[in-house]
């Protein structure tokens, strides 16, 4: 089991994500990252989006859980042995910021990107789940926990 804490930070109709890219194509996730013992998960979420994109953030509330039980999924032939909580978080970035990779990149990233919310279903951004979720807006109906999705 491993904690993961995820940025999702929006700034005029557009989420900030992490570029990756696989046989099929580009494909998106939200910046953050595994936390480390001793570490919080607000620490853990700074640090990361930091490593990976290269943003000082300031953390805001828990919007969303995701559990990811990678034999359930389409990656199980290379994941399937992970069992990961994702807790999302609210974010802001503090100052001006232009994508950029961070000093830590991911193995798989290949850039950090401004997608449109009103577009987001024309990315591979996973969990899939977001793209509809955050078209919508968060509303008092939005489940917290969002169970095993991708």
């Amino acid at each position: 089991m491993r904690n993961s804490a995820k940025a999702i930070i929006v700034r005029d109709g557009f989420l900030l994500a992490i570029k990756n890219i696989d046989p099929d194509g580009d494909w998106y996730i939200l910046p953050g990252g595994g936390q480390r013992f001793g570490e919080t998960l607000g620490e853990a979420l700074k640090r990361e989006c930091m490593e990976e994109a290269g943003a000082c953030i300031r953390v805001g509330r828990l919007l969303l859980v995701r559990e990811y039980i990678g034999k359930n999924h389409e990656f199980s032939d290379q994941d399937g042995e992970a069992h990961q909580i994702e807790f999302m978080f609210e974010c802001k970035i503090v100052g001006d910021y232009s994508p950029l990779d961070g000093c830590l990149p991911d193995q798989h990233q290949t850039g950090v990107a401004w997608l449109p919310i009103a577009e987001l279903e024309k990315h591979r951004l996973y969990p899939k789940v977001l793209s509809g979720i955050l078209k919508r807006g968060f509303t008092s109906t939005t489940p917290a926990y969002l169970g095993d999705v991708n």
